[in-house]
């Protein structure tokens, strides 16, 4: 039955137009709300006291669930069942962070032995490359590492480097190259040393139009500088495509492999993390993925009503479906957290941005919000203004460690100062009552106040949830990834969409391929659209 089917999506809706009426101002006076609407696990304090939930919103909502087949479906996904039907495999990226003496048997093959064995490849490299027994083509340490990606094999990796910056090792820079226009490589090779530079070209398929036309500009600079053999030394890749890897001249001690049950934008736990394990060492990746493992425990174990996963997803659900916010700001106070916004960008949008159900037939309700967001401090400073007296209704995160991620603790302790009250006022706003006290005790006259105090204002009622935590350290950091993916998996089960595929991506592919001659040569071919030909006229008049 499709979810808008259910007699629990009925009752949510019916509940949701009964509690439109209320304001968080009202939910929040309540002394008890803090232990009815929070929840710690692993690590993690999910408080969600300032989202438009009561007791029986959580009750409706996990009927829903129910509903849904949740708990079923949350087996089926750690199991390796074919939860991606549009592909007929299994999506265990999970696998990638599970301890290997827990065997996980699919299709009657223990799939840890291979994990174990592309771990074991992996750390022994970054251990070679740390020693320096692994070095370029002259016997020069490597001292930048320059991960080549897009999408996937990009978004997690940078994000996890920049937010680990406080584990990363000072003798050795990673960089990240992943735009077609060539602003990135540009960059990088003007200030890198060709002999003390290796490539990580990552691309499951080898054929990725922007990684694969960066990477063969870097192997150009390295055989210009170094001579026409020394690619073979500068070079690694992730991939699954060994002949185009052959062609391209990647030594076979230095590829690593990926598996078509993991997706990109899940794939930051596998070789396509080895940036990442350069950047922080053997122990802190392996720390990295126990954290993601201890999540996957806590989604497989904890039962719905204090599940931190499935309570973000539920609520996401019923802030998009039975609320109308179709806009999610992420909003981290934490600088090394820059990149997690985008990163979620691509894990929530890319998987649940569907319009048809698992079975083909059109979905009749939203799946998802645009997300977006930025470092908390910069964000008050630049679009909380629209957040707070605007006219969309955005549904936010706050996430903040307490202990610094810098050696200046009463700075953060300022950053979480913020993160409290930007979440107290998005909640409770100011009445017009409290402006006009405010107002009057500057010894404004009436007529002053008359023209000001609409423009203070503040309605409030802004839904929210803080995740808090100790620190950011390389579990938490793997804590924080693998929640998010879990909670979108919990609302593909909720929709009843596949997470999993990502179609969409591919049109605009297949028709920039048939575009670049026209591009290169504009003029060359009549075959294209009268307005595509236009903005070939002018690519042939500027260039």
């Amino acid at each position: 039955m499709k979810p808008t089917l259910t007699n629990a999506w009925q009752m949510l809706s019916h509940h949701a137009a009964q509690l439109c009426s209320s304001h968080l101002r009202e939910l929040l006076a309540d002394p008890q709300r803090f232990a009815l609407c929070s929840r710690e696990g692993v690590g993690l304090l999910l408080d969600f006291s300032r989202q438009r939930v009561t007791a029986r919103t959580l009750e409706l909502l996990l009927d829903l669930a129910a509903h849904a087949d949740l708990s079923e479906r949350i087996q089926a996904l750690l199991a390796g069942e074919r939860v991606n039907n549009t592909e007929d495999r299994p999506a265990l990226h999970t696998a990638l962070r599970r301890s290997l003496d827990r065997p996980l048997v699919v299709g009657g093959r223990d799939l840890m032995q291979d994990v174990g064995a592309e771990r074991a490849k992996l750390e022994a490299f970054v251990r070679d490359v740390h020693a320096g027994r692994l070095a370029g083509s002259g016997g020069q340490p490597f001292r930048t590492i320059v991960n080549i990606g897009i999408g996937g094999s990009d978004l997690g990796p940078v994000m996890a480097v920049e937010a680990l910056a406080r584990y990363r090792r000072r003798d050795l820079a990673v960089r990240f190259v992943s735009n077609i226009d060539g602003c990135q490589i540009d960059d990088v090779l003007a200030s890198a040393d060709p002999a003390t530079t290796l490539f990580i070209v990552c691309s499951k398929t080898f054929t990725t139009l922007e990684t694969m036309t960066n990477a063969r500009l870097a192997r150009r600079w390295i055989a210009e500088r170094l001579g026409a053999s020394a690619p073979g030394r500068h070079f690694a890749a992730v991939s699954t495509n060994a002949k185009a890897m052959d062609e391209f001249g990647i030594n076979p001690d230095f590829r690593f492999t990926m598996w078509d049950w993991v997706g990109g934008r899940y794939s930051v736990w596998s070789s396509i993390g080895l940036a990442l394990a350069l950047a922080i060492g053997v122990d802190n990746f392996r720390a990295f993925l126990a954290g993601g493992g201890a999540m996957d425990e806590h989604f497989a174990s904890a039962p719905l009503a204090v599940n931190l996963p499935v309570l973000l997803g539920l609520i996401g659900v019923w802030n998009v479906n039975f609320l109308g916010s179709a806009s999610h700001a992420v909003l981290p106070y934490d600088q090394r957290l820059h990149r997690f916004a985008a990163y979620l960008q691509q894990l929530e949008m890319e998987s649940n941005g569907k319009r048809v159900h698992r079975d083909g037939s059109s979905v009749q309700h939203a799946t998802g919000a645009v997300l977006w967001g930025e470092p908390g401090s910069n964000a008050q400073h630049s679009f909380f203004q629209l957040l707070h007296q605007g006219t969309v209704d955005v549904a936010l995160d706050f996430i903040a460690p307490v202990r610094a991620s810098s050696a200046f603790q009463e700075q953060q302790d300022l950053a979480l100062a913020n993160c409290f009250a930007q979440a107290e006022a998005f909640a409770l706003g100011q009445t017009e009552a409290q402006v006009q006290a405010e107002l009057a005790g500057k010894g404004m006259s009436e007529a002053q106040l008359f023209a000001l105090v609409p423009h203070k204002v503040h309605a409030g009622n802004r839904a929210s949830s803080v995740i808090l935590f100790r620190e950011l350290d390389p579990d938490t950091l793997g804590q924080l990834i693998a929640l998010y993916e879990h909670k979108v998996y919990v609302q593909s089960v909720i929709w009843d969409i596949n997470p999993f595929d990502q179609w969409g991506v591919e049109l605009g592919k297949k028709m920039a391929d048939r575009l670049v001659p026209a591009v290169r040569e504009p003029g060359s071919s009549d075959e294209q659209p009268a307005q595509v030909r236009a903005l070939l006229e002018y690519v042939k008049r500027w260039r």
